[in-house]
């Protein structure tokens, strides 16, 4: 999963498919066309580098790219501002990290996940492990997991895992493909971030052995960071509703989430969500996350 010239390679030639002549001012030349998307020689031409030197690029020979050229590049192939950073994260060579730690909990998101009693939430790690759930976005999104799977790092469940190997989790969802393109979007982001945490590479190492969805879905390079958005469920014990999933930065922890889970105040899925706090026993709903050590 490292970053680097062969990364950097792979993602060119994603973008440079999903673009077609007319998308960029080009004129459609008679004949078939052997390649989906622009040919080399086009995306050179638009970019103003060499088409030798290009093709260098994509086949992972080259790995000193400017500055300018990467912004020329990210121009030609239509980036957004997140695709834009991957690409330069791709192209700079950096020393060799440290061997990544568990992540932890922080106090603080502890306190902040106290405050939200009427609305499921969830704190995720850069690697989609849940760190932490309060009992209503355990019920929600969960609810077949032991409750105190996150307080374990040897069984903390992860997101992505699940949305893809979990049958439950799989059904929640209505539109399961455009939430499983969400993830992988953001795995393809946080990857670039730290291309040498090897407990991500092993979770998508992990993930391309067991799902060819997840590898159709990975291959295209999307990058995109998870961001608020609706959702229908399809939950087991309360039925349909949509809800939206909003996200929130810890201040102290900004490589992690809270996602929050909102419904619209009187609408049917506010009572839905109603339905299932009543359906959790005081005990749980009473309890608080734990610090971790």
């Amino acid at each position: 999963m490292s970053g680097g010239p062969m990364q950097l390679g792979e993602f060119l030639r994603a973008r440079r498919a999903r673009l077609r002549p007319e998308d960029v001012g080009l004129p459609e030349f008679p004949g078939r066309r052997r390649v989906t998307g622009l040919r080399r020689e086009e995306l050179a031409q638009l970019a103003g580098v060499s088409v030798s030197y290009y093709t260098r690029l994509e086949q992972g020979q080259s790995g000193n790219a400017s500055a300018a050229i990467l912004d020329a590049l990210a121009g030609a192939l239509q980036l957004d501002e997140h695709e834009h950073e991957h690409l330069r994260r791709l192209a700079t060579r950096r020393p060799r990290a440290e061997q990544p730690r568990q992540e932890r909990l922080h106090p603080l998101t502890r306190d902040l996940m106290c405050a939200f009693e009427t609305a499921p939430a969830v704190v995720l790690g850069r690697r989609t492990d849940i760190l932490a759930w309060n009992a209503l976005g355990h019920a929600l999104l969960a609810g077949h997991i032991d409750r105190a799977a996150p307080d374990r790092p040897a069984d903390r469940p992860n997101q992505a895992r699940m949305l893809f190997l979990d049958s439950h989790t799989r059904d929640l969802y209505a539109d399961w493909p455009r939430k499983a393109r969400a993830v992988v979007g953001n795995l393809r982001l946080v990857a670039g971030r730290h291309p040498d945490d090897t407990l991500l590479a092993a979770l998508i190492g992990e993930l391309s052995m067991k799902s060819p969805e997840f590898v159709k879905l990975w291959s295209d390079h999307r990058v995109k960071p998870c961001e608020a958005d609706a959702y229908e469920l399809h939950h087991p014990l309360v039925g349909p509703l949509t809800v939206t999933q909003q996200i929130l930065i810890p201040a102290r922890s900004p490589e992690q989430s809270v996602v929050v889970v909102t419904t619209p105040q009187g609408s049917s899925a506010a009572d839905s969500l109603a339905l299932l706090a009543r359906s959790i026993p005081a005990e749980a709903r009473r309890s608080r996350t734990p610090v971790q050590r």
